[in-house]
């Protein structure tokens, strides 16, 4: 089995929106797509997707000849409607911010897999969560704030929206406390970090404000283009690709089951195993094959505790990773570890 690598697919309007902050940097990008394997020429085509696994590595890039670090974060301020694809134009003509929020989950594959939106209404609030599904934790820590910035500053630019109660990140605050600044300046309201999700909160009342540049015929015209583009990116991205960003998001929530990742598809069970078939696997196979992928990046890349990283890859008993990681290598989970760890240190 192969290294962890970012499946699914980028939209080069999504790539853009860096290229253009990097580029009022002053850096030169032509080596870096290269180096990140992107051939320049495709990024002339607005309709194109290139790999998640190559725009990470472009961001990894970027952030290191930035040498900011905060990059990813100034980067919202290049989001246009077209970063987001027919689904900025579709935001920017629906009535209300809840609208929106009921378009996001149909369409935002349009812009790409590179993370899932999810929204919780709770006691009078409404947070908009977004879910990185990049593996390098650095790039994944840009990529978030990127996405929320980016929010902020389209809705203050193109809904004359900006009333947010507070912004949510998972990981920590920036080590230099200065930095905090650019955090207020992009939001304008509470940021805070070591929360258990990311994403933007907003009192529930506001997301049935009337928006004043919707306009109901585009928005028609708009969502039947998208429909149409949604038809032809499933059909170009392979089955076991899709079940896997899939499982990406559901492996530490439940034990998950060819049945839950059928519905999430939209199709029956039966049918995504005669799907998976025709790509030369099964169900259980592209599970396995994720959670072994999954294991070797969290013992590699991180210090969770085995049993946290059985939580983690949706085993209900941590003995039965140790079993699987078995089955796979030959060794045990914690002999590998214990390996790597000798290995980086000589």
């Amino acid at each position: 089995m192969n290294e962890i690598v970012s499946s699914g697919l980028a939209s080069v309007p999504a790539i853009k929106q860096y290229l253009s902050a990097a580029q009022a940097c002053g850096l030169d990008c032509q080596p870096l797509l290269l180096q990140a394997g992107i051939d320049p020429d495709l990024l002339s085509k607005n309709n194109h997707y290139l790999p998640n696994d190559a725009m990470e590595r472009l961001l990894k890039l970027l952030i290191e000849a930035s040498d900011d670090s905060c990059f990813g974060l100034h980067c919202a301020r290049f989001v246009e409607p077209a970063s987001f694809s027919v689904l900025g134009y579709i935001s920017m003509n629906c009535s209300t911010l809840r609208m929106i929020q009921a378009k996001i989950p149909i369409y935002e594959k349009i812009v790409g897999d590179m993370g899932v939106t999810t929204v919780e209404v709770a006691n009078g609030f409404a947070l908009q969560r977004w879910q990185c599904l990049f593996t390098d934790p650095e790039v994944k820590r840009h990529e978030v704030e990127n996405v929320l910035g980016s929010w902020v500053c389209f809705a203050r630019q193109y809904l004359n929206f900006d009333d947010w109660d507070s912004i949510w990140f998972e990981h920590a605050a920036p080590k230099d406390a200065t930095l905090l600044a650019d955090y207020d300046e992009i939001f304008g309201c509470e940021v805070l970090f070591d929360q258990p999700v990311s994403g933007i909160r907003i009192r529930e009342a506001l997301l049935d404000v009337p928006l004043p540049q919707a306009n109901d015929q585009l928005l028609e015209m708009l969502l039947a283009h998208a429909t149409k583009l949604l038809a032809e990116l499933d059909q170009s991205q392979r089955t076991t690709d899709q079940v896997k960003n899939i499982l990406r998001l559901m492996l530490n929530q439940q034990p998950p089951s060819s049945e839950m990742i059928a519905e999430r598809l939209g199709i029956s069970s039966r049918t995504l195993q005669r799907k998976l078939s025709k790509e030369g696997t099964q169900y259980k196979d592209v599970l396995n094959e994720l959670r072994y992928e999954l294991a070797m990046y969290f013992l590699k890349n991180t210090k969770l505790t085995l049993e946290n990283i059985a939580y983690e890859l949706g085993y209900a008993e941590a003995r039965s990773f140790y079993r699987s990681f078995k089955q796979w290598t030959g060794e045990t989970a914690g002999a590998y570890r214990a390996a790597e760890m000798s290995n980086s240190k000589e």
